[in-house]
Order: structure tokens, then sequence, then C-alpha cells
């Protein structure tokens, strides 16, 4: 029998290579809902390729051409994110793959985790923002969580069949647009540059947060909670040419790592087919046109955005939210022009300097905290 999945974001990078994994199995998954947030024009193309139950557009301004594009079919169409949170939650649903960016994320991730589906994650901001009561309600509902990351997909293959004690894990980082460029030019760096990565096609908002580290910070929470490591045993490393995924360390000294093109299908179809995996007609990495693998310490002082995330997960609470809620402002306000590159971490740490504190949030608290996060950062950058 077919695996039915509701793919939420399915207009974005990973969604549209997520449907590339489907194609190429279709015999054994079927895409029963589509989510996007306002490109209703992909959106209708997929739902009449995949023949999709259902479709949801996030943005209710692009319901009615939404519907008029899909008039003489029998999809049935929704709007509004609370819609994307309730097809996450259907019955109909054997896997969620949730591939939205953000803080919009973290809703539909949590009433999946209710109804005990499987959660194909690519959403790090669910983990970030909310990863005590994210991993504690997958726990009590029985809701196995797969990592999409290439990172954490990688720590989840070194770590299949281990039951040796880790000593640590080792989060590679490829420096992102600007590692070539020294500190003292960032100042000048235009949303043409920082959205100029060199290895990996990724969405514009998680291309910036590779270059300023948010990503990679953000990436170290969410493996705390996936794999239940202390921060003192999350270590990042930076390796431009992207092929060391990640790599853990045991307690005898051996160290595993997860090698590939850097291709974000891979890790989709781990996810989607674990504990199985597919048979790909794609790129093979050749150790003999890869002579040399490089790695390095990260420039902490270029980079202070991992120190800042590695501040809010020892401190828990919603310093997380607060976080990822100002840089989301942030990152838009210097992708529409509206703010220098340097502005981003400077807003994030207002935010955070300014900020209420709840050490153990509900959902509503991290609504609120969320909510106080971006009017922080609106104030700062005069929005």
């Amino acid at each position: 029998m077919r695996q039915r999945i509701a793919l939420l974001g399915s207009t974005g990078s990973i969604g549209v290579q997520t449907l590339d994994i489907v194609r190429e199995n279709a015999e054994r998954f079927e895409i029963i809902t589509l989510t996007a947030h306002r490109n209703w024009e992909r959106l209708a193309e997929q739902a009449r390729e995949f023949d999709a139950d259902s479709v949801v557009i996030a943005d209710e301004r692009y319901y009615a051409p939404l519907c008029d594009a899909l008039a003489d079919t029998d999809v049935k169409v929704y709007a509004g994110e609370d819609a994307v949170a309730q097809c996450a939650a259907a019955s109909n649903i054997d896997v969620v793959v949730n591939a939205l960016v953000g803080y919009a994320g973290m809703a539909p991730t949590l009433r999946a985790i209710e109804q005990g589906k499987k959660i194909a994650l690519a959403n790090k901001e669910s983990l970030v923002v909310g990863g005590e009561l994210v991993m504690r309600q997958a726990l009590q509902h029985h809701a196995p969580i797969i990592p999409i990351d290439s990172e954490h997909s990688a720590i989840f293959q070194c770590l299949m069949g281990e039951t040796a004690p880790i000593r640590r894990l080792i989060v590679t980082c490829s420096g992102g647009s600007l590692r070539d460029v020294p500190r003292e030019k960032l100042a000048d760096v235009t949303p043409e540059q920082a959205l100029r990565h060199p290895q990996w096609t990724m969405g514009a908002k998680i291309t910036i947060d590779s270059s300023t580290l948010v990503n990679k910070g953000f990436e170290v929470i969410e493996a705390h909670w996936l794999f239940g490591i202390e921060p003192e045993r999350i270590s990042v490393i930076q390796h431009p040419q992207s092929i060391v995924h990640s790599m853990v360390e045991f307690e005898d000294g051996a160290i595993k790592a997860q090698l590939g093109t850097p291709d974000m299908r891979t890790p989709i179809s781990f996810a989607l087919l674990f504990p199985e995996r597919a048979s790909r007609n794609c790129e093979r990495f050749s150790f003999a046109e890869n002579p040399s693998l490089t790695f390095c310490e990260v420039d902490r002082v270029k980079y202070p955005a991992l120190d800042i995330a590695y501040d809010c997960l020892r401190r828990g609470g919603t310093a997380g939210c607060t976080m990822n809620g100002a840089n989301e402002v942030a990152v838009a306000a210097f992708l529409a022009k509206q703010c220098g590159y340097m502005d981003i971490v400077r807003t994030i740490e207002y935010a955070l300097g300014k900020a209420s504190f709840t050490l153990h949030p509900t959902e509503q608290d991290l609504a609120a905290a969320n909510t106080e996060s971006r009017m922080l950062a609106k104030s700062f950058l005069g929005l």
C-alpha cells in the first residue's frame, strides 16, 4: 500500500525536490495534500500532476485565483495557516513532510504529532522555537520524527545500529555564500551577493541564514533536541566542499561520517523510505574528482550568530523563539533592502536583550514570544 503524503511547502526548494522523489517512487507514495504560502500557480500545476485530493494556500489573498485554476478538477481548495495545520492532522495522511519555512511550521508539526503521524522534518524552526514541547509531545504520542536537514540526516545515519556512548556530534558548515568575504567587508554586502551560495540551491531565506550562520546555529539547537546531546558536546566545523554532511565521534575515538554530493534529494528519500534506501539514478560521488576535503574552525568573530544560538540553547525556554522571530523580520528587511547585512545579527541581539522570557513555554507562550520578538525587531529596524 502506498504511503499517503501531506507535503507542506510544496512549491519551495525542499517541496519541489520531495516531489522528484515521489515521481521516482510512484508505486510507494501518493500525494494527498499540497500546501504553499502564496505561489498558487505552481501549487495548481502540482495538484493536477499528482492528482492531489486537496490543496491549501496559506495566504488567503490567493484563494480565489487558486479556486479558479482548479475549478475543472475535483481538488478541494482551502486557505489560511489554520487550514495548513489541520491538513497535517487529517486521518487520510500517513506521512507529513514539513518543508515550511520559519515559525509557521511549528503548529503543523504539533498537530501532526498529536495524531501520531510520521513526520519528515525539514522545518528546523519547529525545534528551534519549541523543541522541548515538540519532543515531549512526540514521545507522548509515539510520533516518529525523521530529519530531512542534510546534517541531521547524516548524524541519524551515523547512529543507526549504534549503542555505544556518543562523545560528540560534529556538524559541518560550508561557510555560506560569504565565506571568502573578509569581516571588514560584510557591512557592504548586498542581498544579491548573499544569495549566491557556492554549493546548495536553497530558498532565499535559508540562503541568507546560511551566510550569517544563523542556520548553523539553528541546526545545533535542532541536533540537541533530536539526539538528546548537550550543547557542549555539539561541535561545528567549517567544510567548504559540503561533501561530509556531518559526523559522530564515539568514546573509543572512532568517528563516523556520512558523505555524498550536495543534493537534498538524498536525505529526503532517506526520510521518506526509512528504514529502506532508494535505488536512485543520481550523480555518484567520485573520490578521484574530489582529492581534497578540507576543514577549519569557524571564525566566531565573523559569525557571532553561532554563539548567540548556543546561548539560546543553554537558556532554553522562549530564547530560541525570540531569536527566530527577530531573525525572520531582519532577513525579510535585508532582502527588501530596508536594512544592512550587519543589522540582521544586531536585530537578534536587541530582541534577545529586550524580550520577556518563559522557561517552560506552552504553545500559547511561544505564540506570544514570537509576536513580541517581531515587534521588537521592527522597532529596532524602524519598520
